[in-house]
């Protein structure tokens, strides 16, 4: 069984606008997101910053093309009027057995599929994942990602956040839960309407990010 901080490879946070939404995580938490690149595949951008050795907390926004109604951008970016911690991502060695395990539990992960960022310095970051534009219980549940031999991105992101908790909310709280467990993931899940808290030591002192 994998406790957070081995589980959890980064949490996505959307916002309208990503220099807002840079500017204000800096002020909540005093740290500011470095510039990551851009997804071309989802026209998203993103900025990150650290939460610990491997973990980190990725702001996404859309990069300003035009939408296109036929494959509108991931994690409901489209038409978003607030920033929010979105879902989360977790990290597997093996992503088909963890799709595999998922899919028994009544959970579909998607297909297995490639990732790619450009970074600013020129260098490209890639990864495997599963699909993140499932539901996934509003995001109960995580997408899962390995980097392969791709640098983690927590290792360069600025530093000074160190992820404390995650909590989980879910009406089906016994039941997201023992998803989870059958994915080798210790998590805390309570019933409630399907978000995410986020309990981040920062040098603002503790932060609950929402």
């Amino acid at each position: 069984m994998k406790p957070l901080l081995s589980a959890v490879d980064h949490l996505v946070y959307i916002t309208p606008d990503l220099q807002e939404g840079v500017r204000n995580l800096e002020a909540l938490l005093g740290v500011t997101a470095a510039i990551g690149g851009q997804h071309p595949k989802w026209r998203t951008q993103n900025a990150l910053l650290s939460l610990g050795p491997q973990a980190y907390l990725e702001i996404m926004a859309s990069d300003g093309s035009p939408a296109d109604p036929e494959q509108p951008r991931p994690f409901g970016i489209d038409g978003l009027q607030d920033s929010r911690l979105y879902t989360w991502v977790a990290r597997s060695d093996s992503l088909w057995d963890t799709a595999s395990i998922a899919a028994k539990e009544g959970t579909d992960l998607g297909e297995i599929q490639s990732g790619s960022r450009k970074k600013p310095d020129g260098t490209v970051l890639q990864w495997k994942m599963t699909d993140p534009t499932k539901d996934r219980e509003k995001g109960a549940i995580p997408y899962f990602i390995d980097w392969g031999s791709s640098p983690h991105p927590a290792t360069t992101a600025p530093k000074g956040c160190r992820l404390e908790r995650l909590k989980i909310f879910h009406p089906d709280a016994e039941r997201i839960r023992a998803i989870l467990s059958k994915l080798g993931i210790e998590i805390p899940v309570k019933r409630g309407l399907s978000s995410l808290e986020a309990i981040i030591d920062s040098p603002k002192g503790r932060v609950v990010l929402r």
